[in-house]
């Protein structure tokens, strides 16, 4: 992410694609009073409490997924079964790679001066391992629904929970920023 310069404070906000981004950027600097290195600092603090969270969840689920192979009943799984249990294994290990990738980066590139970059990196790698627990969570469910219930409401259950994470995980908050108190400032 490039860094440009905030305007008339001085300041140094997140990249900006036009007029009301820069405004926007602007007036946080300006309310918060942050340099770009305070700025970087309390990115980065916010986004490791983030991911604390959503290591957490995928450790344990991979955890739980990878011992499934070594118990009884996964002899009777049939084809299909066992190859969703693959693909959920295989997103759930790179979710779990992709989820502990922004501390690897920050380790590595410590007192390099890179911080606001590395919080932008980061955020991506984030956001990335969002997506891939999110098919890790739904092909668990998938697999676990069709050895539960042996029909096809397995399908039906599985898509309207996956409907239902993409709402709260990803649309919630895209509603959220085009509808927050600094865009209808903007306006006024």
């Amino acid at each position: 992410m490039a860094l440009e310069p905030g305007g008339s404070t001085g300041k140094t906000v997140g990249r900006v694609t036009d007029d009301g981004d820069r405004k926007l950027a602007d007036r946080v600097a300006e309310e918060r009073r942050e340099t770009e290195k305070e700025r970087a600092d309390r990115r980065w603090t916010e986004l490791l409490q983030e991911v604390r969270v959503a290591q957490m969840g995928i450790q344990i689920l991979l955890g739980f997924l990878l011992s499934v192979a070594f118990t009884n009943r996964f002899t009777d799984l049939g084809p299909i079964d066992r190859n969703i249990y693959v693909v959920t294994v295989l997103f759930g290990s790179a979710a779990t790679g992709t989820l502990i990738a922004p501390v690897a980066l920050h380790r590595f590139v410590t007192g390099h001066r890179m911080k606001p970059q590395t919080v932008e990196w980061a955020a991506r790698l984030t956001i990335t391992g969002l997506i891939l627990l999110l098919f890790t969570v739904t092909c668990a469910l998938l697999l676990i629904l069709r050895v539960v219930l042996d029909n096809g409401m397995a399908w039906w259950i599985t898509g309207a929970l996956f409907l239902w994470f993409v709402a709260c995980w990803f649309m919630l908050p895209f509603w959220a920023r085009s509808v927050g108190p600094e865009r209808r400032a903007m306006g006024e």
